[in-house]
């Protein structure tokens, strides 16, 4: 395929559920918007009123955690004001030396500094919703707020040691969300054996950091489980035969073998 273009070779599909493992915040709206006008709420679906993990928090999430793993720079300030940097590729070397920039994406300098992409970012992540069974468990369950509880805690002045309470909503632990879904879109030739594995190296990042906010205070760990991936060809489209995996590390060590083979099929 001649570079620039953006051909679809075909895609692999990532599908299982997540598991929160202890509470996970995923903040949403305050104030009047909030169930029960807690300090920190959790993002909810406006229809069914459930909280769910948007997929541009899994995405930033994992995309975060590869630029720390490769030690991409961060060479442009997404906002001053809480110091946070995000790492842009400054030129077609730089976007080649960090693979998180094909498979997150990334925009080419423009003026003296354009260059051209090879092709556009790979991933795809969908928002994950509550899984039934969990949300039918944690309304039965009676809990703070629907199927959410309510942690205190309290931020303590370091000069004065007056202590500010606050209310904060979370997802119980043992919640799961599911289905997920990642879309890795694949445009180049080596795109499976090159850039896919650090797809799995992400997420297995996500199971060992965590999810959502507060994780240093013991939120959101979560865990990928009922993996099943599936490869479909660009040109006919036809989905082959999927194949699951119980956990990220079956998916790790199994996964790119199968991949490999129905690929050349």
């Amino acid at each position: 395929m001649k570079e620039g273009t953006s051909t679809l070779i075909g895609r692999i599909v990532i599908k299982g559920k997540i598991e929160a493992v202890t509470g996970l915040r995923i903040g949403g709206a305050t104030g009047g918007l909030s169930i029960g006008n807690v300090d920190l709420p959790v993002i909810r679906d406006s229809l069914s009123g459930r909280p769910y993990i948007p997929g541009s928090s899994l995405k930033g999430k994992m995309r975060s955690l590869g630029e720390r793993l490769t030690g991409a720079p961060q060479n442009r300030i997404l906002n001053s004001a809480n110091q946070v940097y995000i790492h842009v590729a400054e030129d077609r070397d730089q976007y080649d030396q960090y693979w998180v920039n094909p498979i997150f994406g990334t925009m080419p300098a423009s003026g003296d500094k354009a260059w051209v992409m090879p092709a556009p970012n790979r991933l795809i992540v969908r928002d994950v919703a509550l899984d039934a069974d969990s949300a039918k468990r944690l309304a039965e369950a009676k809990t703070d707020l629907p199927f959410t509880e309510v942690k205190w805690e309290a931020a303590i002045d370091r000069v004065t040691s007056a202590a500010a309470p606050r209310q904060i909503e979370r997802v119980p632990a043992g919640a799961v969300f599911g289905p997920m879904e990642l879309i890795f879109n694949l445009y180049l030739k080596n795109d499976a054996s090159s850039l896919f594995p650090h797809l799995l190296t992400c997420l297995a990042l996500v199971e060992d950091d965590y999810l959502g906010g507060h994780g240093s205070r013991g939120s959101g760990k979560v865990i990928f489980k009922e993996l099943s991936i599936t490869y479909k060809h660009g040109a006919a489209y036809i989905g082959k035969t999927s194949n699951n995996y119980a956990d990220l590390a079956d998916l790790q060590t199994n996964g790119i073998e199968w991949l490999s083979a129905q690929m050349k099929g």
